[in-house]
C-alpha cells in the first residue's frame, strides 16, 4: 500500500500565506461608518452603518452597536440585532432612545440616537457578522454634542469675505460723497454779484437793475427809498411852518 508523503516545511511555509489570502479574503466582512458626527443637545442624531459581505445574508447575521465614553476604557453594549429581532438597550443611559431605522436584507445596521445629551460624547462601534463571513474589522464613529449648531469654516469665510465687501463699498461712498462736497459752492454767486451791480450802478439805471434784482432785494430797495422820501416830506414841512413864524 502506498501512503501519501506529507508536504516538505518549506513547501507549507509558501502555501500557507497563498491559501489564508484567498479564503480569508471570501470569508471576511467589511463594515462602514463615518469618522465623526455631531448633534445637538435634546435633538436626535443618525449613526450609520453599512457592512459588505459576499455570502447571502441569512437569519444568522448578527449586529452590535456598542459605546465608549470620552475618558472611559471599556466599551458597552448598548444594541444588538440577530435573528431577525431588535434587542436595544433596556436598563442602561441608552435606555428608550435607540431606535433601529436598519435593514440587514440591505446590509444596513443604522440606528437613531435620540435626546442627546452631553453625557453621549464618545465613540460609537458598529460590528456585523453574516456566517461564514466572521472575520472582519467593526468601523468606529466618533460623535460630539453640542450645546447649539456650530459654525461651518465656510459660513464663517462668507461672513468674513461679506463684512470687508461691505466696508470698502462704504468707503468708497465717503469718498464720493467728500468730492460732491467739495465741487459744490457754498453761496450763489451769482445772485451775490447781480446785488453789487445793482448797488453800484448809475440813477438812471436804477430801474433797470432794480428790476434784474431778485424781488427780495428789490422789496427791500423800494421800502428804503420810500421811507427817506417821506422823511425829506415831514423835514420840508416842518421848516416851512418855522419860516411862516
Amino acid at each position: 500500500a502506498s501512503s501519501q508523503k506529507p508536504l516538505s516545511h518549506p513547501l507549507m511555509i509558501l502555501i500557507t500565506p497563498l491559501y489564508l489570502a484567498v479564503f480569508s479574503s471570501t470569508l471576511a466582512i467589511e463594515v462602514y461608518t463615518h469618522k465623526e458626527i455631531q448633534g445637538i443637545v435634546g435633538s436626535e442624531v443618525t449613526l450609520y452603518c453599512s457592512f459588505w459581505s459576499r455570502e447571502y445574508i441569512t437569519e444568522d447575521a448578527t449586529l452590535s452597536w456598542s459605546f465608549r465614553p470620552d475618558g472611559a476604557r471599556d466599551s458597552i453594549s448598548i444594541f444588538h440585532y440577530s435573528s431577525n429581532q431588535e434587542f436595544p438597550d433596556t436598563e442602561g443611559t441608552f435606555k428608550d432612545r435607540i431606535e433601529w431605522v436598519g435593514n440587514m436584507n440591505r446590509k444596513d445596521g443604522t440606528i437613531i440616537i435620540k435626546n442627546l445629551d452631553y453625557n453621549d460624547n464618545g465613540t460609537f462601534t458598529c460590528d456585523a457578522k453574516n456566517p461564514p463571513d466572521i472575520v472582519g474589522s467593526p468601523s468606529s464613529v466618533r460623535l460630539v454634542v453640542y450645546d447649539r449648531a456650530p459654525l461651518k469654516a465656510g459660513v464663517v469665510t462668507g461672513a468674513i469675505i461679506g463684512a470687508f465687501l461691505g466696508l470698502v463699498l462704504v468707503i468708497v461712498a465717503l469718498v464720493y460723497f467728500v468730492k460732491f462736497l467739495l465741487r459744490k459752492p457754498a453761496f450763489p454767486v451769482k445772485d451775490i454779484s447781480v446785488v453789487e451791480k445793482g448797488k453800484a450802478g448809475k440813477p438812471g439805471k436804477a430801474g433797470s437793475q432794480l428790476g434784474r434784482q431778485s424781488p427780495l432785494y428789490a422789496t427791500v430797495e423800494q421800502l428804503t427809498k420810500g421811507k427817506s422820501l417821506s422823511d425829506k416830506k415831514s423835514k420840508g414841512t416842518t421848516e416851512s411852518k418855522k419860516d411862516k413864524k
